[in-house]
């Protein structure tokens, strides 16, 4: 009886082998999908920076896993495998080089989510190009352009898109990779007559008043470098400072150096100049030639 049973099954299938392939087929891909969607969404909600940019990867992640359904039951509804297979790959040459650089793009996006070179609100310069993060896209980040047509580092209010597709072609520089400060300085330039320390004490000072709040949250207290130069003593006043905050920052603390200096007997700013000394006939007298 058993042997009946599983002889009329064995026909059943043999007869019916091309339409319980593709069922067969469709039935598995459909179950990997189920599997490994769910923690995919997840993971990517959890890493993405944009609730947009996980919605666009998951619709691509659907459609891509629709596609190969298609494709695999094409192949088992064909008659010749071979031939479809030489003109899926020819097809696929000609999709993969037209669409090289949505590729290489939605790579790139994956590569910001697992690496997190940068992140939005960050203040990055890739291409040449300084600008705070406003979002990151599948295809593009968009920048809010810092300086551009004026001098300094303040937000110009121009938009830039930048193509994911080029992020691994270029270098990028992150303001805040590992902390949100970072290093900046106000150079000043005084008299090698000037109270050198008395220079650095009101260097210090302006420092801390402008950035104390950095000081405290960065637990790093400003320092001066000090330069022999042609016209004066340079001194190097270097402080933390945040990247969205450097031009005021170090302006308001050049402020308060031009008011202290002036206020100051002990230093005298130093500039450029030409010095000439006149001696009386009477002073050289006596001199051998």
């Amino acid at each position: 009886m058993f042997a009946q049973v599983w002889e009329a099954v064995g026909d059943f299938v043999t007869a019916n082998w091309a339409w319980i392939m593709p069922v067969l087929t469709v039935a598995v891909l459909l179950t990997l999908y189920a599997l490994t969607t769910k923690p995919l969404r997840r993971y990517v909600r959890r890493r993405a920076q944009s609730p947009e940019s996980a919605q666009g990867f998951m619709t691509l992640w659907r459609y891509l896993w629709f596609g190969a359904m298609a494709v695999f039951l094409i192949i088992s509804f064909s008659g010749s495998i071979a031939a479809l297979g030489v003109s899926a790959a020819f097809l696929g040459m000609i999709m993969g080089w037209s669409l090289q650089a949505p590729v290489t793009g939605i790579a790139a996006w994956l590569m910001i989510v697992l690496k997190r070179p940068f992140r939005i609100g960050d203040r990055i310069i890739i291409s040449g190009v300084i600008g705070d993060v406003v979002d990151i896209t599948l295809t593009h980040i968009v920048l809010n352009q810092v300086g551009g047509t004026i001098g300094g580092e303040e937000k110009s209010g121009r938009g830039v898109l930048v193509p994911n597709a080029i992020l691994f072609q270029q270098i990028i520089y992150n303001y805040a990779f590992e902390t949100k400060f970072l290093l900046d300085e106000v150079v000043v330039l005084v008299t090698f007559e000037s109270d050198v320390d008395e220079a650095e004490r009101v260097c210090h000072e302006a420092a801390a008043e402008v950035s104390g709040e950095i000081i405290r949250q960065s637990g790093q207290n400003p320092f001066t470098r000090v330069e022999i130069g042609d016209s004066g003593i340079r001194i190097r006043l270097r402080y933390q400072t945040l990247a969205t905050e450097r031009q005021r920052i170090s302006s308001e603390i050049s402020r308060r150096l031009i008011q202290e200096f002036n206020r100051n007997d002990l230093i005298e700013f130093a500039y450029p100049h030409t010095e000439v000394l006149h001696r009386p006939k009477e002073m050289t007298r006596g001199r051998k030639d």
